[in-house]
């Protein structure tokens, strides 16, 4: 398949760069600068094919410079980087890795939910240090089991996310942009009101324009003094600042976060907050889930070298 020119966009998996590399014409795109330009300058039009991650993408600059761009096969299930909707006016296909993810971005989501409500990191910096032995008994921490649990986006992590919490017998209910047919956890009409009405937000929508902010002051306000929020979607689903605003007044009595607004930078003001959980980006970071996603960004690949279809295609 050596007439097939693949561009490589930002650093893959080393079993998807090696796979790719060995089977295909991959080209690798310079990171920025002048000799990206020259590049696609030189290079652009030949390349029909991208393979990339949820972090890099095809953006809309970048795929506007390949004129035969044909399909975007993305290792992850987020795809907000890649532009979409020009993908769409020009036919190209758009693939990501979904399910195979669902369990371990889930198990995150619970660990952090744990963790901030039990406070587990904040009291093991607590024996470190060495306090157990000068100050005695650690304060206490917040009951993780019964608690109102809000789901915002009940896709399909989401909705594995709220089976695991069952198990805590938690009250769940949720938001997305439509009612969800087969599940029995309450639907609320918007985020500020599934915010109001639970003790934990957890954010698992999925990334991109349509839902940048969506958790916006207002819906942290709603979560109140006494709530938590967990965030394993995208930074770009909350509001940041007001986040941090809220966290530091006391507006929010905790968070637990593996995602930011412009990572790898996490705003200072939340490393030195006992109260919030900070992880870097790793839901999905186990051996099995990230070879299960590098088999089927693989096979997606192969597929549409093969008939110009993808087993697991992006919607617009």
């Amino acid at each position: 398949m050596k007439n097939i020119a693949v561009l490589q966009v930002g650093p893959l998996m080393p079993a998807v760069q090696d796979s790719i590399r060995s089977e295909y014409n991959t080209l690798r795109l310079p990171d920025a600068g002048t000799e990206r330009e020259e590049f696609l300058h030189q290079q652009g039009a030949s390349v029909e094919i991208a393979v990339t991650s949820g972090k890099f993408g095809v953006g809309t600059e970048l795929m506007g410079a390949l004129p035969n761009l044909r399909a975007v096969i993305n290792f992850g299930v987020g795809y907000d980087t890649t532009d979409v909707a020009q993908a769409a006016a020009r036919g190209i296909t758009v693939s990501n890795t979904p399910d195979v993810l669902n369990d371990c971005v889930a198990d995150t989501a619970v660990a952090l939910y744990l963790d901030v409500l039990r406070q587990v990191s904040a009291a093991d910096r607590f024996v470190r240090r060495g306090d157990w032995l000068s100050k005695g008994n650690y304060p206490l921490a917040t009951k993780a089991s019964g608690k109102r649990v809000g789901i915002l986006g009940l896709g399909r992590i989401g909705r594995v996310i709220a089976r695991r919490l069952e198990g805590f017998d938690c009250d769940i209910s949720y938001h997305s942009r439509n009612p969800v047919a087969g599940v029995g956890y309450e639907y609320k009409a918007s985020p500020v009101e599934l915010a109001a009405g639970c003790d934990v937000l957890i954010v698992a929508a999925a990334g991109g324009p349509e839902s940048a902010r969506l958790v916006n002051a207002e819906v942290i306000e709603a979560i109140g003094p006494q709530g938590y929020l967990i965030n394993i979607a995208r930074g770009s689903v909350v509001d940041e600042d007001a986040l941090v605003a809220a966290l530091l007044a006391g507006r929010l009595a905790g968070a637990g976060l593996d995602v930011f607004a412009d990572e790898p930078k996490v705003p200072e003001d939340l490393l030195g907050l006992d109260n919030v959980v900070l992880l870097p980006h790793l839901g999905s970071g186990t051996h099995e889930t990230r070879a299960a996603m590098a088999e089927l960004t693989l096979a997606n690949l192969r597929q549409f070298v093969a008939d110009g279809t993808v087993l697991t295609a992006v919607e617009a």
